[in-house]
C-alpha cells in the first residue's frame, strides 16, 4: 500500500481490445503493434530508430499516454519505447515523445467518444492525419517509396526487402489494394491496450479480524 501523503501507485495490465480502441484518435496505452503515433512534429526518423550495436531498425514495444497538467503544450503527449528485437543483438532501447496542445490541427478539442465509431473495420492506417506516410513493416516514418509503384513507403532499404518478399512482388501491380493486404512481417509484437488502474483500486478489502477471545471463551464454557 502507499504511504499516507505519497502518490498512488499505477499499474499497467496488458488485455485485449478492439482495434478502434487502439487508434491514434483514441490516445492510447498500448503494447506491440505500430505505433499510434500524435501527429507528425516530433518524430522520430530511420536514423534516430536504429539500433546503436546491429544498425537494423527498432521494433516498436509500447506507449503510455502521459499528458502533463499545466503544460498547454503538453495536453496530449505519449512516451513511446522502441527495442532491438534483432537475435543475437536484442539490445538496443530508445525512448521518445509526441505531444501535441489541446486546439490542434488533427484531434478534436473535446475527449473522444467511448463508442465504436461506425466504420469499424481492421485496415491498416498508412497515413498520418498531417498527411506523413508510415513505413508498410513498422508503422514508423517512411521517406522512402517502391521506385515502380511510389504506392508503398518504407523507414528503410531493410523493411523494403521483407515486404517485397512477403507480397508486395505479386501486389505492386494493384497499388489501389495495398492498405488491405500488409502481410504479417514477424516483426512488430503483439498488440494490446494497457489498462492503467492504481494499486489502491486492485488491492482486496482488509477483512476485519475476527475476536477469538469470544470463540475460545464459548467453547470453554
Amino acid at each position: 500500500m502507499a504511504a499516507a501523503g505519497a502518490r498512488p501507485v499505477e499499474l499497467g495490465f496488458a488485455e485485449s481490445a478492439p482495434a478502434w480502441r487502439l487508434r491514434s484518435e483514441q490516445f492510447p496505452s498500448k503494447v506491440g503493434g505500430r505505433p499510434a503515433w500524435l501527429g507528425a512534429a516530433g518524430l522520430p526518423g530511420p536514423q534516430a530508430l536504429a539500433c546503436e550495436l546491429c544498425g537494423r531498425p527498432l521494433s516498436f514495444l509500447l506507449q503510455v499516454y502521459a499528458p502533463l497538467p499545466g503544460r498547454p503544450d503538453a495536453f496530449h503527449r505519449c512516451i513511446f519505447l522502441f527495442c532491438c528485437r534483432e537475435q543475437p543483438c536484442c539490445a538496443g532501447l530508445r525512448v521518445f515523445r509526441n505531444q501535441l496542445p489541446r486546439k490542434n490541427d488533427f484531434y478534436s478539442y473535446e475527449p473522444p467518444s467511448e463508442n465504436p465509431p461506425p466504420e469499424t473495420g481492421e485496415s491498416v492506417c498508412l497515413q498520418l492525419k498531417s498527411g506523413a506516410h508510415l513505413c508498410r513493416v513498422c508503422g514508423c516514418l517512411g521517406p522512402k517509396t517502391c521506385s515502380r509503384c511510389h504506392k508503398a513507403y518504407y523507414c528503410s532499404k531493410e523493411h523494403q526487402t521483407l515486404d517485397w518478399r512477403l507480397g508486395h512482388k505479386q501486389a505492386c501491380a494493384q497499388p489501389d489494394h495495398l492498405d488491405h493486404i500488409i502481410p504479417d512481417h514477424n516483426f512488430l509484437f503483439p498488440e494490446f491496450e494497457i489498462v492503467i488502474e492504481t494499486e489502491d483500486e486492485i488491492m482486496p478489502e482488509v477483512v476485519e479480524k475476527e475476536d477469538y477471545s469470544e470463540i475460545i471463551g464459548s467453547m470453554d464454557s
